[in-house]
């Protein structure tokens, strides 16, 4: 299979805030908008990445499955995870689900939620523990 794309659609109740949300704290910007879905780009670093919000009522998705999104996490690797949760959380006032710490895995990072729920993991990559550092397939932190 050739893909020429890939990107998360969330299931909403709140297309619009939910992409006021995205546009005013994380500089995604809309690329195309009605009043049921809202497609979301960031174009600030090397690769575009993407967003979609979609109203759960429509009628492309299976009546079965038309829920508010459940379960999914967001991650945002950033340079600076510390001027990040000083203007997201310090700032910004964003609910904080688990405030800022290093991971033994290799991470330093925090985790607010969108309108819907949804997870926002905000992320900086910094040297794992020689033990989690044999997890890895390929170096990709800095030392």
């Amino acid at each position: 299979m050739k893909t020429n794309s890939f990107y998360p659609v969330i299931l909403t109740e709140q297309v619009a805030s939910s992409a006021a949300f995205y546009t005013e704290y994380f500089g995604f910007e809309k690329v195309y908008e009605a009043d049921w879905y809202v497609s979301l780009r960031l174009a600030t670093g090397d690769i575009p990445f993407e967003l979609a919000l979609l109203d759960l009522t429509h009628p492309t998705i299976p009546a079965a499955y038309r829920k508010p999104v459940q379960g999914l996490i967001l991650n945002f690797e950033v340079d600076d995870v510390d001027a990040e949760y000083q203007r997201l959380i310090v700032e910004g006032k964003l609910a904080l689900e688990l405030d800022i710490r290093d991971e033994e895995f290799g991470q330093r990072h925090f985790i607010t939620r969108d309108p819907n729920g949804v997870l926002i993991d905000v992320i900086a990559i910094i040297p794992p523990s020689e033990a989690e550092s044999l997890q890895y397939a390929e170096k990709i932190w800095q030392e």
